[in-house]
């Protein structure tokens, strides 16, 4: 789902905190950054951005409970999500440093019954998302009524445990929370406590995080406030979940305050020692040499040019956003209370860059229609594939299947993807010849080159609107939902729900979409009906005409 950021803070900006009377020099820049991206009545957020540790900014907007209409507050408690797996991370890697455990060490010194199916599955894998272990809450059986269900960490590993694996340890990445969950289980088993246990004797109570805490439905815990979903437009209560469910992996309750408390003793080596946190804000490289961009607990990245070190959480009700920059010791964090929202990381990411001094701003170019007929191809990078099309004068980016993003020219050979962070840079071989580019944006920088094969372009064509009426109407996939063709003035749309996507006709019974890469071919009777669609997308799928 991308739903802007507008679905969730409120104009509320009325609470500001000053810290130790720090200059106001960012409130104007960062108010109209979040201003773009405000609505009115709706869930809301809480923001900080620190400096060597001393914060530059703070504020919370919106609503804390939108039932009893009570408005955001700084110091509010949120469900931080994945974020939690780095307070994981941190409580394998002292454990090592106590000589306890090693990273070299398999599942099975542990968990004397875990199935490896025939490979080495060690604690680092766990860590780095490489271990080829399913991802529990992607199965079918994570239902409704099993995320209603209070278990026990054990009983959670025997939830995934003999699901087949997706591929051997080491040789890809594919993030999956059931690693983190095997690795706070190993926390119980090794230091005799609780993972919430462990959790705040070892980290939170000595750092001073008083208002961070395994978070659990029953105790009234001051701040924390209400978490929503928007659904058909309307907001809602969030989906109910037992937190015994996404435990290590995504359990923790905090403030954009005492995340700042946590990055800072952690770059202070107050959590791990500088070696252990070199490891962890490395990223780890594949058996084939590939880097993954994740190390343990932490994603890594950059803005502008400076490293980072970053994670989001995603969880019933709550979407946040971390990000630090250690070089420069730069440090944001968003938190929302409404599972809708999106975009943190690009807005988060801003707001750093403002700081660095290093505010993202591309300058478009004229790039004449020819010029760019040198770029559309595949272009291939490990084992995937983008292609750019030259399509109504402009240049689309694109996986198979996928949404198509405009690339707009700022230098020669340098352009942008409309209304994100991210460059394409590309490169000529010594004829002149477009031979690959680096796609850079808040990630690592990866190279794409250029592939053998042609990309389809396709033009629309100009149809009598009242031929297009044939098309109108309810269409069957089998399995699968009911498709639409719908005609709205001179356009016509294919929609799925709310989903509602353009389609430009190439051949008289042959369309594409404007904006994914999609196909659509209406299959007609020796009368000229129609009697069914065939869509091409990642494949081929059928449709019966049902109305």
């Amino acid at each position: 789902m991308k739903t802007s950021l507008i679905l969730l803070l409120c104009l509320s900006m009325t609470v500001l905190m000053p810290v130790n009377g720090f200059s106001q020099e960012y409130d104007e820049s960062f108010d109209r950054l979040l201003k773009e991206q405000l609505s009115i009545e709706s869930p809301g957020g809480t923001v900080v951005v620190a400096k060597e540790g001393a914060i530059l900014y703070k504020k919370a907007f919106g609503k804390a409970n939108l039932e009893l209409d009570v408005d955001m507050k700084p110091d509010n408690l949120f469900r931080i999500g994945s974020i939690t797996k780095q307070f994981t991370a941190s409580a394998i890697l002292r454990l090592a440093e106590e000589g306890k455990l090693s990273l070299s060490d398999t599942i099975t010194r542990f968990i004397k019954d875990y199935p490896l199916h025939g490979y080495a599955i060690t604690i680092e894998h766990l860590l780095t998302h490489t271990s080829g272990i399913k991802n529990y809450t992607g199965l079918g059986k994570f239902d409704t009524p099993a995320k209603r269900r209070d278990i026990t960490p054990k009983e959670l590993v025997d939830f995934f445990k003999n699901e087949p694996m997706d591929f051997p340890p080491g040789t890809d990445y594919r993030y999956s929370n059931s690693g983190y969950i095997l690795l706070g289980y190993i926390v119980e088993l090794v230091s005799g406590k609780t993972y919430a246990e462990y959790i705040r004797e070892t980290f939170l109570k000595p750092l001073g995080m008083k208002h961070s805490f395994y978070d659990n439905a029953s105790p009234v815990i001051p701040g924390r406030v209400s978490g929503y979903q928007k659904r058909n437009g309307h907001f809602e209560n969030s989906d109910y979940l037992s937190m015994t469910l996404p435990y290590a992996a995504g359990s923790i309750l905090s403030t954009v305050d005492d995340l700042l408390t946590w990055h800072v003793a952690l770059m202070n080596n107050k959590v791990l020692t500088a070696e252990s946190l070199t490891k962890a804000h490395t990223s780890y490289k594949l058996a084939d040499g590939r880097l993954t961009g994740y190390g343990y607990g932490w994603e890594l990245g950059n803005i502008q040019g400076s490293p980072t070190v970053k994670h989001s959480g995603r969880i019933n009700g709550f979407v946040t956003f971390a990000v630090y920059l250690p070089g420069e010791k730069i440090f944001v964090a968003i938190f929302s209370n409404c599972d809708c929202t999106d975009d943190l990381e690009k807005t988060a990411s801003k707001m750093a860059a403002i700081v660095l001094k290093k505010p993202y701003q591309w300058n478009s170019i004229e790039t004449s229609s020819k010029a760019l007929e040198a770029y559309p191809a595949a272009y291939a990078s490990a084992h995937e594939e983008k292609f750019i099309a030259h399509e109504d004068g402009q240049l689309l980016y694109f996986s198979k299947g996928g949404s198509k993003s405009v690339l707009v020219p700022f230098a020669k050979d340098k352009f942008f993807i409309e209304n994100s962070l991210v460059s394409l840079e590309f490169e000529r071989d010594i004829k002149g010849h477009v031979a690959s580019f680096y796609e850079k944006g808040t990630g690592l920088s990866v190279k794409w080159s250029r592939a053998s094969g042609a990309v389809e372009t396709l033009k629309a064509i100009k149809v009598d609107m009242k031929a297009l009426e044939k098309y109108v109407g309810d269409y069957q996939f089998s399995p699968g939902p009911v498709f639409s063709i719908v005609k709205e003035g001179e356009k016509l749309y294919g929609q799925v729900g709310q989903d509602k996507k353009e389609i430009l006709p190439y051949a008289p019974n042959k369309f594409f979409a404007k904006e994914i890469d999609a196909k659509i071919i209406f299959n007609l009777d020796k009368n000229g009906d129609v009697i069914s669609l065939t869509k091409i997308q990642t494949g081929e799928m059928n449709a019966v005409k049902i109305k």
